[in-house]
């Protein structure tokens, strides 16, 4: 939650994109996503940080981004700025980059890897 509220300090209006479960399926691998678009979108409904919530099927935000052109584009602290997908076509109009500090442990990646390190062996 402290990402989008970070996020959310931005600007005036906040808009989310969410990956659709075949893209993830397409970037992750086979089994993922662990939680469905339905699932993520209706816990994201629940924060009042977001205004709108727009789903992509795309592996990349890029389409999203050139059809909104926002004035800040929110990405976590793990890229640099010029590893944000959009980042040369937010800078052209005027918009720049904020990046948001990471958590520690709290990627979905990182959880699985917990689970399995602790439960691994029992299945």
């Amino acid at each position: 939650m402290k990402y989008f509220q970070f996020a959310r300090q931005q600007g005036d209006l906040l808009v989310v994109g969410v990956n659709t479960d075949k893209s993830i399926k397409r970037l992750k691998g086979d089994k993922r996503p662990i939680i469905t678009e339905e699932d993520r979108i209706g816990v994201l409904e629940e924060l009042e940080s977001i205004d709108y919530l727009v789903s992509f099927d795309d592996d990349t935000p890029l389409r999203l981004i050139e059809q909104i052109l926002p004035d800040v584009l929110v990405k976590g602290a793990d890229y640099s700025k010029t590893e944000v997908v959009g980042w040369e076509i937010v800078e052209k109009h005027g918009g720049r980059v904020a990046l948001a500090e990471l958590i520690d442990g709290r990627s979905t990646s990182a959880v699985i890897q917990r689970i399995l390190d602790a439960h691994g062996s029992e299945r």
